[in-house]
């Protein structure tokens, strides 16, 4: 998927202005990061917000538009300009195209023409750089039931893509009530995901990195709101936002959901590229997995989603073995990671992730290899670097029985 582009936006009129951040705040392609009414200081604006895409309305004053084109695509090559006009006069057209404009879309303006537009856009800027090309991942993390360690798997996970320097990593706290991701790393956030939600149409991306806490581990948290009542601030429609907002910043996105499965949980379940159902080797978990994927598969925009991660592998001789797990769920395991109770109850009374508590540890590696596996990053049987040659040799000590 590719990154969602940012865009700033200038029109005088302030009718027309505002139908149209309506349309663009329906789009979860892109995301508005500015929008002026004066052209006089919109070069500024596009320079400072290091913004993507540029549309500039033409129709108050076409000579100024023109030239603010041409100072626009002077000033900031990067910024792909689209305008917008209710005029068809071929030679506005071309004046505008050769001061620099990419894109002429005529007034009033029609959702599925900007959507066209915008795809083009996507499409030259996924050409020019890997980065947009990869785009930003979004991962949920779920669990079959409570205390089978989904925060766990998603904290250690989270950090483990963070420790890798070409990611950019956040991970939000979706258990609004009870949530303690902040615990596992020992933080005492400044502000929460309900104060970002609440102030999410005025956040721009150098608000929202001051909001976020950060990691020794690089890793960025938004965490669960601190009262219970400031999660009523929290709706569907403003976590879409808040998600699409951290899209434009981060390669990665890890959301640890409650086990509600609510409204919340949902929109980010639709939101994300890879949804991993922790369960553990046990009749009331896994019963609870065939009653989830009864409701993921019948819908086809998840069921290719949702892969299952056993977790405490090895924990004792009462477990299901992974053939009849196989068989009761009715798909493949995508991972499995193992019991080592001594180390987790560490790790989590310190406040320390696994990679700094117990780097070398066979739970560690299994995290890891995890995290470069919903990374893309699995190499072939010949190409194993250390990390990933000491995950496989763990993984070979538990085959399906």
């Amino acid at each position: 998927m590719a990154n969602v582009l940012r865009i700033a936006v200038v029109d005088p009129d302030d009718a027309s202005r505002e139908a149209l951040k309506n349309v663009l705040l329906q789009l979860d392609s892109v995301w508005l990061e500015a929008e002026s009414s004066r052209y006089d200081f919109f070069a500024d604006v596009v320079e400072q917000t290091k913004a993507d895409i540029g549309l500039i309305a033409m129709d108050a004053d076409p000579a100024r538009a023109i030239q603010l084109i041409a100072e626009v695509s002077a000033q900031s090559p990067q910024c792909t300009l689209l305008v917008t006009s209710s005029s068809t006069d071929g030679r506005l057209i071309l004046e505008s195209m050769r001061a620099g404009a990419k894109e002429f879309l005529t007034e009033p303006l029609k959702e599925e023409d900007l959507i066209t537009a915008l795809n083009r856009v996507k499409r030259q800027h996924a050409g020019e750089s890997t980065n947009a090309a990869v785009g930003c991942r979004v991962v949920a993390v779920a669990g079959a039931t409570g205390g089978v360690g989904t925060t766990s798997v998603a904290v250690n996970m989270a950090c483990a893509m963070a420790a890798d320097e070409s990611n950019s990593v956040v991970l939000v706290d979706l258990d609004v009530a009870l949530g303690d991701a902040d615990v596992f790393l020992d933080t005492i956030p400044e502000y929460t995901l309900a104060d970002v939600a609440q102030n999410v149409s005025r956040l721009d991306l150098t608000l929202l990195k001051k909001s976020l806490t950060k990691h020794s581990s690089g890793l960025h948290l938004l965490p669960r709101p601190v009262q219970l009542e400031d999660v009523q601030q929290i709706t569907a429609d403003s976590l879409q936002r808040v998600i699409g907002l951290l899209k434009t910043s981060f390669t990665h996105i890890v959301i640890d959901l409650s086990k509600y499965f609510g409204e919340l949980d949902m929109q980010a379940i639709y939101m994300a590229d890879d949804i991993l159902m922790v369960t553990q080797l046990d009749l009331p978990c896994l019963r609870n997995v065939v009653r989830l994927m009864m409701t993921f598969d019948g819908d086809e925009s998840l069921r290719s989603k949702v892969k299952v991660v056993v977790n405490r592998v090895g924990q004792d001789s009462g477990q299901i073995s992974l053939k009849k797990a196989r068989e009761s769920i009715g798909r493949d395991i995508y991972w499995q990671i193992p019991n080592d109770y001594r180390t987790m109850i560490e790790v989590r009374n310190n406040g320390v992730p696994l990679i700094q508590h117990a780097p070398k540890a066979g739970i560690t590696n299994s995290i890891l290899q995890l995290s470069d596996a919903v990374c893309g990053k699995i190499r072939e049987e010949g190409e194993l670097s250390d990390r990933d040659s000491k995950s496989r040799r763990w993984l070979n000590l538990w085959p399906a029985k």
